[in-house]
């Protein structure tokens, strides 16, 4: 097949960001369209029109993603685009829609061309990717990758003691087991960047080569309570001084590390939480996030020690770990792929990392994967204020658009 030299067309893709939006839209122009909710069923069933008017077959997987495929020349693994279509409350326009609406303005171009493609193209909407209703978040791709037990998910319970599993049942999008996504030539996510750098550096696309690894432990101090009027400060074991210290401790170690180690004290809860009353305990999160596997080591290495900090008021520290992951370091062909289409269309871009999470990271355990990056004005996410010029939308479409192609070229 002779790569042909294509544009999308970009109003299309704005209406459709707008009308894809009206699914949940609040009243700040924001989105609320928690997973399995009316809206999230309704923007389902819009999109599943949206792809049967193009004459592709839509099928659901026993976790209720969808795959809506536009046959190819050869039936052969397809080339995946896609992200998610739910998302979180009082969220924006464009997190997770981008990258399923990138995948329909492709197919729609090579149909507005009548190209037939030499693979079948695939567009995956992943089931509950937030995991704003039902925890833990990129729910079915961590199935479909075996991250997850799937009865276990089943099973997870939204705040009105509705399960994940009875709520699928009941919008209508169980599917079957047999559907599940197995195998792809590559896939494919465009996403907001969540992050001020683009912008930042005035650049419209980064090339994702990786989503970094990060740890998150729980810091407990135990000191002793008592009269906060009549304790003289030399015989108290005041576990909030004592994790002030600790608190600075931690700052100082960690951010000489490396400049591009992110770590955050995000969580903190004093006991017995009285102002006449000298706090007894305190627990503390902190959690870290680096793309080189010896940063992250360190960082853990600081967090370990604190025990044996001097400087703890005579109180008792414990650390423990909650969780953690290893780098997903994404397919190095694919990746100059997207950046030498970005080249060739004069986007201005760069490499770069992801910090949060993505269903890509699990999806590329079992198949090539890459993602780009596009703006995100003053780096806002998970709001009602969260914007991407819709220029910008455009452009990582078309970097889309430019790799599948090469893609099929080279698949002939």
């Amino acid at each position: 097949m002779q790569q042909q030299k294509l544009l999308i067309n970009g109003q299309r893709l704005k209406d459709e960001l707008e009308r894809f939006a009206d699914y949940g839209r609040t009243e700040n122009n924001g989105v609320t369209r928690l997973s399995l909710s009316e809206e999230d069923r309704l923007v389902r069933d819009y999109f599943r029109s949206c792809c049967e008017e193009l004459g592709m077959t839509v099928k659901i997987d026993d976790m209720g993603c969808m795959y809506a495929t536009l046959e190819g020349i050869e039936d052969k693994p397809p080339i995946l685009i896609g992200s998610h279509l739910d998302s979180v409350k009082k969220g924006g326009r464009f997190d997770g829609v981008l990258g399923v609406l990138a995948g329909l303005e492709v197919v729609r171009t090579l149909v507005d061309h009548n190209i037939k493609p030499q693979v079948p193209i695939t567009i995956v909407n992943f089931t509950n990717e937030e995991g704003a209703r039902f925890e833990p978040s990129m729910m079915a791709s961590g199935v479909l990758s075996g991250k997850f037990e799937k009865t276990k998910m089943l099973n997870s319970m939204d705040t009105e003691g509705n399960t994940f599993g009875e709520t699928l049942q009941a919008i209508g999008y169980v599917g079957d087991k047999s559907n599940r996504l197995k195998e792809g030539h590559a896939f494919l996510e465009l996403h907001i960047e969540q992050g001020p750098v683009l912008e930042q550096e005035s650049l419209s696309i980064g090339v994702v080569e990786c989503v970094v690894g990060m740890c998150c432990y729980e810091i407990e101090v135990n000191g002793k309570s008592n009269h906060a009027g009549t304790t003289p400060m030399t015989m108290r074991n005041d576990a909030l001084f004592a994790t002030n210290h600790l608190l600075t401790e931690l700052r100082e170690k960690l951010a000489p590390l490396d400049q591009e180690l992110v770590f955050t004290m995000g969580r903190i809860n004093a006991y017995p939480n009285i102002h006449t009353v000298i706090p007894n305990k305190v627990v503390f999160t902190v959690e870290a996030r680096h793309k080189n596997p010896e940063i992250i080591q360190r960082v853990e290495e600081i967090i370990q020690s604190l025990p044996n900090y001097p400087n703890n008021e005579g109180c008792e520290v414990k650390t423990t770990k909650l969780w953690g992951r290893d780098t997903v370091w994404f397919d190095k062909n694919i990746c100059s792929m997207l950046e030498q289409s970005a080249n060739n269309l004069g986007y201005s871009n760069k490499r770069m990392v992801s910090g949060a999470g993505h269903d890509a990271q699990f999806i590329a355990s079992y198949i090539p994967t890459a993602m780009l990056f596009v703006q995100s004005i003053d780096g806002k996410s998970h709001c009602e204020e969260e914007f991407t010029p819709y220029e910008d939308c455009e452009k990582g479409v078309n970097v889309l658009l430019d790799t599948v192609l090469n893609i099929l070229a080279k698949s002939c």
